[in-house]
């Protein structure tokens, strides 16, 4: 174990959280340093296994997050926009790798992390899987190699439990584009059309967001010229790619220069 990473998980309860646990056990370049829940969890002061149902593992439910990163070489991060922002305070006083699969964040959530990679890494991405982020270096290049002739659309599926649209890998895939294109996302998004709308503006970039069942995660983005389509497109069918991924850039930020990085960066396809 002394050679091993120790890896903390934010939020071990739920399904992506329970993943990642599983997966960085499964490791054998990394440990399980520690697990946080929110304040008042019925996990909080369990063994982790036994709260899993599964046999115990010597690392208790804390609901203290420095706690936690004090004793860890790197933390994954999927929880929300106000967690996040406290545990990058603490990760970068504790000059420790800060992997955030979180969505959500505004603007001024990711200024905030900025400031904070200035003292220790931060990886981030909408989306850890390998898969999706080839999709976004090939929505890129897509979108230099065409006009706005071609109108963009993104199309996301998640399951019904998913709380924020667009999702972070739709707005990943988005902002990909703008950069092919040499645009802002924000001044050409469109993510809601209801209604007598009128004609599409030339050089939007569209969202539309479902939601339903069990659905782990479904992207495609549309480029619609006049005659043809261009359509690439995204299936996840198991979580465990984004658990996967996680701790592949846990393990990627070790020994990096402080700073804010994408899984591009990890991947080597920055």
């Amino acid at each position: 174990m002394a050679d091993t990473v120790g890896i903390a998980v934010m939020g071990a309860s739920g399904r992506m959280g329970q993943m990642l646990i599983d997966t960085i056990m499964a490791s054998d370049k990394a440990h399980l340093a520690g697990v946080t829940e929110r304040p008042g969890h019925a996990w909080i002061g369990r063994d982790l296994g036994e709260a899993m149902g599964k046999a115990p593992t010597g690392v208790r439910v804390a609901d203290d997050p420095l706690e936690v990163i004090v004793t860890a070489q790197a933390v994954i991060d999927f929880t929300t926009p106000a967690a996040t922002l406290a545990h990058a305070q603490l990760t970068a006083q504790a000059r420790c790798v800060h992997v955030i699969g979180t969505t959500g964040l505004s603007d001024s959530d990711i200024a905030a992390l900025d400031a904070a990679a200035r003292h220790a890494v931060i990886v981030r991405a909408g989306n850890m899987s390998l898969g999706v982020n080839l999709l976004t270096r090939l929505a890129q290049q897509v979108a230099q190699a065409l006009d706005a002739d071609f109108d963009v659309e993104i199309i996301e599926a998640h399951h019904r439990h998913k709380v924020d649209a667009p999702s972070g890998t739709a707005l990943m895939l988005g902002e990909a584009v703008a950069r092919g294109r040499g645009v802002d996302l924000a001044d050409v998004s469109d993510r809601g059309r209801d209604g007598m709308t009128g004609e599409r503006k030339r050089g939007d970039i569209g969202f539309a967001a479902l939601r339903g069942g069990d659905i782990v995660g479904e992207h495609d983005v549309i480029f619609a010229g006049a005659g043809e389509r261009i359509v690439l497109r995204h299936v996840a069918t198991d979580r465990g790619i984004f658990a996967r991924g996680a701790l592949r850039a846990a393990l990627w930020g070790q020994g990096q220069a402080p700073g804010h990085y994408a899984m591009l960066d990890v991947l080597g396809l920055a």
